[in-house]
């Protein structure tokens, strides 16, 4: 329990509610990976705002669940913010993306979900 994502802020946001905590990771399930396919999408086309709202998007929630990512969503957040057309952000979107899948697998997991 809790190798890939960290509760400690879910669990202060929730005043160590277990039925609010739980919610948060139905949310996060649900939300977090559509959010990332349209993230990977946006990077292989090049669609550099797409890339950015799906980014800022995904920010609070990868912080708030400490996936220790949120640096390396950022860098991919601004190259579609800045149109960083000489940048290749792969391995950055490859780094949040296994950092995802790993939470959501964990999570599913641990919450019976």
């Amino acid at each position: 329990m809790e190798q890939h994502y960290k509760l400690h802020r879910v669990r202060e946001l929730a005043d160590n509610d277990d039925s609010f905590i739980e919610t948060l990771a139905e949310a996060f399930l649900e939300e977090v990976p559509e959010d990332t396919e349209r993230l990977k999408n946006a990077v292989a086309n090049k669609d550099y705002h797409e890339a950015y709202q799906a980014a800022h998007k995904m920010k609070p929630t990868v912080d708030l669940f400490e996936l220790g990512v949120l640096d390396t969503l950022i860098e991919v957040q601004d190259w579609g913010k800045f149109e960083k057309k000489d940048l290749d952000v792969t391995s950055q979107l490859d780094i949040v993306i296994s950092a995802i899948d790993k939470a959501v697998a964990e999570i599913r997991s641990d919450f019976n979900l």
